[in-house]
């Protein structure tokens, strides 16, 4: 079951997919929310990391079509920029299991990609408010 991965910066994606691809796992980029929702369709994913800063996202909407399958909801990770407080938190909100600043995302990614991709169960605990 691969990850999904919604971003529009070339260079995240490019971090991201290399470390999922270091780990033999697979994750399937989108550059559009209806993208993300028809991808999320031909192949449920156990997470979908969600660069926070996309342009127009709907974080609250786009979790709900997530649960809309008939499949186990999957993980939702979310990341941004550590300055910008008030979407993290309003991320924390919307129903993300774990939201981390993008300098900390980046850090743990290696660590910790494959078991958001593949670990079933209780979410990774969200970082503490800053």
């Amino acid at each position: 079951m691969p990850g999904l991965l919604l971003s529009d910066d070339l260079i995240d994606t490019s971090r991201i997919t290399g470390a999922a691809r270091a780990l033999g796992l697979t994750i399937k980029e989108a550059r559009s929310v209806d993208g993300l929702l028809k991808l999320a369709a031909e192949q449920p994913p156990a997470c979908v990391l969600v660069d926070l800063h996309f342009p127009g996202l709907d974080l609250p909407e786009l979790r709900r079509r997530l649960r809309e399958s008939d499949a186990a909801p999957p993980r939702l990770v979310g990341y941004g920029s550590h300055v910008d407080a008030a979407r993290l938190k309003a991320a924390r909100e919307a129903g993300c299991d774990l939201v981390l600043p993008r300098s900390a995302f980046f850090e743990r990614l290696p660590q910790e990609i494959g078991d958001w991709l593949t670990t079933p169960g209780n979410p990774p605990p969200n970082e503490p408010e800053a």
